[in-house]
């Protein structure tokens, strides 16, 4: 009697808030009262079905059916929950700002075991955002508000799996303070010339892997950051990213520029970058440290864009410089580059400043081919964000380039010229205000070899 008097409670708590499907509840959004239909905001419908799904506290899917277009402004996801949304399902992010809370689309925070999975489709309608396409800088302006598609907060055991996101007026997947994050097989379609559309950000993260992610991105596709918050996030740590297709107008694998905090302990790995306007990038601008870092088996592409966009065709740019005066500046250092290939348009740049010197780099079997080849002026260096230095610095285009740093070895490195090299390419390798510059099986010349010396390392 007992027995039987359990079993019709829980089919009438079943029946009330979901129902099962093998071992797991289903809170589907539709008997929520959600529409599908594209006009009406769904966005209450969806936080009725998320909170009764946590309440569950059994692990419970919040389904959000295929064939149907969702019209939303904030939703707030939380513990022991997946958010699945089937098929060919689609979530239009709503164009008023009543309709947002914090300014994004998808919010958590502090949830636990909360998982993000299925097809579906998540649309920013970037277009909506923005103003017009400027041609002269080549990118659009935007509106005075947009908003993130994801920021998920102090979020632990994260998994986010096989979704497509895209079309982003601002950032798409922020993740700040999160720890033990798996990310795996999203797909992010976002508008090349949209500023600041970044891919992933892990941002004082800890113990995350992104893998088999392929990402169309016009600012940075994959970045670490240490940004500055009012509380206190930790550092960025024990991150690695691997087998990832880049495509974008900024970074393709990127550290900072926001560093306000330590990020050690990062690997970039197995990743194919289509083109960047700058293939690897550490962008050091503030008090955080840098170090234990490895990028391993990476093949890029960096050309000049319109001079709005950061990075000026750096193949790999390692950059310590104050972000301003006041800036108490934190140090590169331990990074290993090995078996990376491209073509750039500019040098791979290890580039200290009296403030903040680098040290110990290694960087084994990196193979470079430079080529200009974009409409674009060159003969210039990128040093933005600043105030103590001069923004883009005029400069002649080593294949390598090192100034102000320690303890730097090229091993087994290549540097290769196009037929029709530009006038102010030099040397293969170039190294001022550095000490412990050593080179072993250099192959290569200088672009000009009648006229310009291979290596010139000044004292």
């Amino acid at each position: 009697m007992k027995r039987t008097l359990v079993f019709l409670l829980t089919t009438c708590l079943l029946v009330t808030t979901g129902y099962a499907q093998g071992q797991q509840t289903i809170f589907n959004v539709l008997d929520y009262g959600a529409k599908g239909d594209g006009t009406t905001l769904d966005s209450p419908a969806f936080q009725k079905a998320i909170d009764a799904a946590s309440n569950a506290n059994t692990g419970a899917q919040v389904l959000v059916p295929s064939g149907k277009k969702y019209l939303l402004g904030t939703i707030l996801l939380k513990s022991n929950i997946d958010f699945h949304l089937e098929g060919n399902a689609e979530l239009l992010i709503s164009t008023n700002k009543n309709n947002f809370i914090e300014d994004a689309l998808i919010l958590a925070k502090g949830a636990n075991k909360l998982k993000i999975s299925g097809t579906g489709v998540i649309n920013g309608r970037d277009m909506e955002f923005y103003t017009h396409y400027d041609s002269t800088d080549e990118w659009y302006i935007n509106k005075e508000w947009r908003p993130k598609l994801f920021i998920l907060t102090r979020c632990t055991n994260l998994e986010i799996k096989d979704i497509t996101f895209g079309w982003a007026p601002f950032w798409g997947l922020h993740l700040l303070g999160c720890e033990n994050v798996v990310i795996n097989n999203l797909k992010v379609r976002n508008n090349l010339q949209v500023p600041n559309c970044d891919g992933i950000d892990p941002d004082h993260c800890r113990n995350v892997t992104i893998t088999n992610c392929h990402i169309v991105s016009g600012d940075d596709c994959i970045v670490v950051k240490a940004t500055r918050q009012s509380e206190d996030y930790g550092p960025s740590a024990n991150i690695k990213v691997s087998d990832c297709v880049l495509e974008t107008q900024d970074s393709g694998v990127k550290i900072g520029t926001e560093t306000t905090q330590d990020i050690h302990d990062i690997t970039f790995e197995r990743c194919k970058i289509i083109t960047s306007s700058r293939g690897i990038c550490i962008q050091l601008r503030d008090e955080g440290n840098v170090y234990n870092v490895l990028f391993k088996d990476i093949d890029f592409v960096s050309r000049y864009y319109s001079a709005p966009w950061w990075g000026r065709g750096e193949g790999i740019s390692l950059t310590a410089i104050p972000r301003t005066a006041e800036t108490k500046l934190g140090r590169i250092h331990d990074v290993t580059i090995k078996n990376v290939k491209g073509f750039s348009e500019n040098s791979i740049r290890i580039n200290g400043t009296k403030e903040s010197r680098i040290s110990d780099i290694k960087l084994d079997n990196v193979d470079i081919t430079m080529v200009k080849n974009s409409k674009y002026s060159g003969e210039v260096y990128d040093n933005r964000p600043t105030k103590v230095y001069t923004p883009l610095e005029k400069h002649k285009t080593a294949g390598f380039f090192i100034r102000y740093a320690d303890n730097v070895l090229l091993k087994n490195c290549k540097v290769w010229w196009s037929s029709l090299s530009p006038s102010y390419f030099s040397h293969a390798l170039e190294a001022e205000f550095s000490t412990g510059i050593r080179y072993e099986n250099l192959k290569g010349q200088s672009a000009f070899p009648s006229q310009i010396e291979t290596v010139l390392i000044k004292k």
